[in-house]
């Protein structure tokens, strides 16, 4: 079965804007384990304009399952997971002023800058995952970085699906069958929903996780978090 890992960042959101402790992020994370999620997603910026870096050093001890702290290697970053030390640190290529994720790594331009990073945290015993876009060249490039999985990048097919376009699928699965041929495990995320999530299941082999955070606590406004949490479940079965 495809793991489940919930992105808690819209919590952290919305808590800020109104400053407090409301809703409390480590109770959240509780409840998201307690309703069946398999994994905890954080990914702080260097603005701390959702989740903060005190956040995942509170959030670390009392988790129970897996923690996934995604983001771009500055050093800041670099030190908080080496401190932290995650299950997996999934590396994204964040623009300084993008609103959230919106390409992944070229791998091939990127290779040595990756393959130092990735070493040093392989060696602190920490899981790597990088950001990628569906292309079997940056796939390919993956494997050289000395990274354990990818994630696919699935605003595309999200795009493609919500306009009837049931191949818009293919690239991903094509993906997924050369990453697991050339020893990598496979991640997924970002507009994956209660909608496309079974869709990109049945057709996209080999996958290891998911990681949704917006559409999820979206959902949930309307479904309540448990009930949301469960019908995903029920999905990546």
């Amino acid at each position: 079965m495809t793991k489940l890992s919930v992105n808690i960042n819209k919590i952290a959101t919305l808590r800020n804007a109104r400053g407090g402790d409301m809703p409390n992020v480590l109770e959240a994370a509780r409840n998201i384990e307690a309703f069946g999620a398999e994994g905890i997603t954080v990914h702080p910026r260097p603005d701390e304009r959702h989740i903060r870096y005190s956040d995942v050093r509170e959030l670390k001890p009392i988790l129970t399952t897996e923690f996934n702290i995604e983001g771009k290697p500055i050093q800041q970053f670099i030190d908080l997971v080496l401190e932290v030390k995650p299950a997996q640190v999934t590396l994204v290529p964040d623009a300084e002023n993008a609103i959230t994720s919106n390409s992944g790594w070229d791998t091939l331009v990127h290779k040595e800058y990756l393959e130092e990073v990735i070493s040093e945290f392989k060696s602190n015993g920490v899981r790597t995952s990088i950001f990628v876009d569906p292309d079997l060249k940056m796939i390919e490039g993956a494997t050289k970085t000395g990274t354990d999985r990818i994630e696919l990048y699935t605003e595309s097919f999200a795009v493609g699906y919500a306009q009837g376009d049931m191949e818009a699928v293919k690239p991903y699965a094509r993906c997924a069958e050369l990453a697991h041929k050339l020893g990598l495990e496979v991640n997924a995320g970002h507009d994956l929903s209660l909608k496309n999530i079974k869709y990109f299941k049945e057709n996209v082999p080999h996958l290891a996780e998911v990681s949704i955070g917006h559409a999820l606590i979206s959902e949930a406004l309307y479904l309540g978090l448990q009930k949301t949490i469960q019908q995903y479940l029920k999905l990546l079965k």
